[in-house]
């Protein structure tokens, strides 16, 4: 528990540092701890440390832990969701990140409705155009968003990307800016049921460039657990 109480302590300051340097307040900043690929023994470390915010990028696992863990954890689906999946998550997480096609957005309207509810959505943009990552086109996204937002199930509350992994984080400070710029964008056009309160961007290698450029929510697994044992 030291190890990963000390990862936390310095993930933390580094994210009140990239505030304060840009004069934002760190309370608008979330840390979402990663847990993919690590237990649900590490999981309860990092809980009893106070953190409460966990993301996964498999449902599987994500279903398998949540069980096993204290009921108050915030859960978050940051990885590919396949259709097919869609039902077995849809009362299990607080905020899916990774919504990138219109017919996604539907299977989730859909099965909310029928838990009668509404899930709290991201849309992902490719800002960076990488063939390997899924995502809107920003045209795209700006096409079909006026579409999302008429499904009764969902709620949109801003933007997540994955920016591309570089040597030196400063190379991507253009990806997060351009997320941020589109964010304003969307904001601007008062589509009914639209919010554009949260940016998704930043994970272990680049977050403090991210938080400078605005994001809400940072994704760190790494940083934090350790490295991953593929």
């Amino acid at each position: 528990m030291k190890e990963i109480d000390t990862n936390l302590q310095f993930v933390k300051e580094e994210i009140h540092q990239a505030c304060l340097k840009v004069g934002r307040a760190p309370a608008d900043v979330k840390l979402i701890a990663v847990s993919k690929n690590f237990s649900a023994e590490k999981v309860r470390e990092a809980y009893d440390l106070g953190q409460r915010e966990f993301g996964e990028n498999r449902v599987q696992e994500l279903v398998r832990k949540q069980p096993l863990l204290p009921a108050d954890i915030e859960w978050h689906l940051i990885g590919t969701l396949q259709r097919n999946k869609v039902k077995e998550i849809i009362d299990k997480v607080s905020l899916i990140h990774s919504v990138h096609k219109l017919t996604l957005a539907q299977e989730i309207s859909k099965y909310a409705l029928l838990h009668d509810k509404k899930n709290n959505i991201l849309l992902q943009v490719n800002i960076a155009m990488e063939e390997s990552k899924s995502g809107f086109e920003q045209n795209e996204l700006l096409a079909e968003i006026k579409e999302i937002c008429k499904l009764p199930g969902i709620k949109i509350k801003g933007l997540m990307t994955i920016a591309p992994l570089v040597g030196d984080p400063e190379e991507v400070r253009p990806v997060f800016r351009q997320l941020n710029l589109l964010a304003r964008k969307i904001a601007g056009l008062k589509l009914p049921g639209v919010e554009m309160n949260e940016l998704s961007m930043g994970m272990s290698e680049d977050f403090r460039i991210a938080v400078e450029e605005g994001a809400t929510l940072v994704r760190i697994g790494s940083r934090i657990f350790g490295q991953r044992n593929y």
